[in-house]
């Protein structure tokens, strides 16, 4: 069986954003596939952070994963950091990394030009990710568009490493590309970002959930009610197609069209699907909250797993280089 990996990062609460665009795959994905999935910590720290907020932070990204139904007896779960492994095969791959390729990254570009000072570890960042990757021998990385250039760069770490060796240590990972499409903040332009305050909390309140809803950018066409508009350039549209049934999908599109009504109503049903749909993932997140001691348990299982195989990668690893063995 073809095996998986991929993580994400811990933000703290999951958003539909994430839930829509890998979350909900993930979940589907664990009935073809052996999948192992993290919460990357080590990925996070290479950014500003809250040490204080950290763990709390990856024990609530836990919760909302596991609410969201990833099932511990149909995957593993895991916090990256739990698994020293990862940081060593990083260092070894970096020695086959050429720092041209890292250079190039278009997400250390955007990231670094914000930045007075740039931390090693932000430049390297594509590396802990082949590491992650390749630590396993996953032969299969579920990614969305925006992600390519980094799994590329993991493929092209793995292909240096086996030519520099002269043995097939790892396999070339191949992409499973996100069915759905980028989803976009409730500010109609940037991608959905916590960072940048326009998602919607998979765990919020029905209250919460329209009172984001509710002011969220839509069709600039539509200045007013009477104003036909193209749903296509509208991104609760997407929102619709994911939370929508497909008869109210074609009555919205029907309606914006028609300017046969306005765009709060739009957004009111919207509102509605959303929180019905997302109802029952609030009270499984709840009773986990309920219980942590069950999710750091589900946590501990799959780091266990995890050293396992790690271990076994890295044994192969060093030889391989002719470390000599402990």
């Amino acid at each position: 069986m073809h095996r998986v990996f991929s993580g994400i990062q811990p933000s703290g609460e999951l958003h539909i954003g994430n839930f829509l665009g890998a979350v909900t795959n993930w979940v589907a994905l664990q009935d073809q596939f052996e999948c192992i999935y993290s919460i990357v910590d080590l990925h996070a720290i290479t950014q500003p952070y809250d040490p204080a907020t950290l763990a709390p932070r990856t024990l609530e990204m836990a919760v909302g994963l596991l609410a969201a139904g990833l099932d511990p007896s149909r995957c593993t779960l895991f916090v990256q950091s739990h698994v020293p492994q990862h940081a060593e095969l990083m260092w070894l791959l970096s020695t086959v990394t050429p720092l041209g390729e890292l250079e190039r990254m278009t997400q250390f570009k955007d990231k670094s030009s914000r930045q007075e000072s740039v931390p090693a570890g932000l430049l390297s960042y594509p590396v802990l990710q082949a590491a992650d990757i390749l630590l396993y021998k996953a032969d299969r990385v579920p990614v969305g568009e925006d992600q390519l250039q980094h799994l590329e760069l993991s493929r092209e770490i793995a292909r240096r490493w086996n030519t520099r060796f002269g043995v097939e240590t790892f396999a070339e990972p191949q992409p499973l590309l996100s069915p759905t499409r980028r989803i976009l903040g409730l500010d109609g332009q940037a991608k959905m970002s916590k960072s940048l305050g326009n998602t919607i909390g998979l765990l919020e309140s029905a209250e919460e959930i329209w009172a984001k809803l509710r002011p969220a950018v839509t069709d600039p066409a539509r200045k007013r009610r009477t104003d036909p508009g193209n749903p296509e350039v509208c991104n609760l549209f997407t929102l619709h197609r994911a939370f929508s049934s497909a008869e109210q999908v074609a009555d919205v599109d029907a309606k914006c069209r028609a300017a046969g009504w306005g765009c709060l109503d739009c957004k009111r049903l919207l509102a509605d699907n959303m929180i019905a749909a997302l109802a029952p993932v609030r009270e499984r997140a709840a009773e986990l909250r309920g219980h942590p001691e069950r999710v750091r348990e589900i946590l501990g299982d799959g780091a266990a797993r995890c050293r396992a195989i790690a271990a076994a990668t890295m044994v192969e690893a060093r030889g391989v280089m002719g470390l000599v063995a402990p």
